[in-house]
Parts: C-alpha cells; sequence; structure tokens
C-alpha cells in the first residue's frame, strides 16, 4: 500500500480491504455483489449506499467513517 491509500486519517476503500486480508473475489462474495460492482466502489465510478456501507463495515471491521471515498 502507499501512502495515497491514507487520506487524512481515513483509509481508501481497496486499502481497507486489503488490511482487512481480502482479495477482491473474495470480498464481493461475501458482500453478495459482483466483483465489477466492487472495482467500480474502489475506483469512485459508484458508491455503495447506506445498506452496503454497513456490510462493508462489519466485513472489513472499519467503521464506515473512515473509509475514504475518492
Amino acid at each position: 500500500m502507499t501512502q495515497a491509500d491514507f487520506v487524512k486519517g481515513g483509509l481508501t476503500l481497496k486499502a481497507a480491504r486489503v488490511n482487512a486480508g481480502f482479495t477482491q473475489r473474495e470480498a464481493a462474495k461475501m458482500l453478495d455483489i459482483s466483483e465489477f460492482t466492487l472495482a467500480n466502489y474502489e475506483n469512485g465510478k459508484t458508491y455503495p449506499n447506506i445498506r452496503m456501507l454497513k456490510k462493508i463495515e462489519k466485513l472489513y471491521n472499519v467503521p464506515c467513517y473512515r473509509i475514504i471515498f475518492l
């Protein structure tokens, strides 16, 4: 991970996933979404709704307010 993955005390979504020890495929499967959807979240092309944020928060063990969407 690079310093860019840590932004003003927060983590990018990808950094949060990597810190949790998941591949994109594993995380997508556990979140019940496609890898394409997760990639779009991580690249800032689309954003998760509040229900999905709660799932991400639980899976990655990171409060959603710490996750930075770029």
